[in-house]
């Protein structure tokens, strides 16, 4: 009897502590001055780096060339300013 008391309070416990796992890893991981992902990041800003100077190289050569204009739509709080705008207030009764 005590032992199945027992066996339910660890099934409970891992049942609790199961998802909080790679909570509990990362938080070590951090508490020991690692950074998991770092490379990952470090890569990644280099690469969006490199592209960002290939870019503006391409972007000058593009320079003389007009834009067209972008079209206006109102989005958004200003599109409800827009419909409230063009309808007049009810008129007094």
């Amino acid at each position: 009897m005590k032992r199945d008391s027992i066996l339910a309070g660890v099934g409970q416990l891992i049942t609790f502590l199961l998802p909080a796992l790679p909570l509990l890893a990362l938080l070590l991981t951090l508490l020991l001055g690692r950074y998991p992902g770092h490379e990952a990041i470090l890569r990644l800003s280099e690469r969006i780096a490199s592209r960002a100077r290939d870019a503006g190289a391409a972007a000058a050569c593009d320079a003389a060339l007009p834009k067209p204009p972008r079209a206006f739509a109102p989005a958004g709080g200003l599109l409800i300013a827009f419909g409230h705008a063009q309808r007049p207030p009810p008129l007094p009764a």
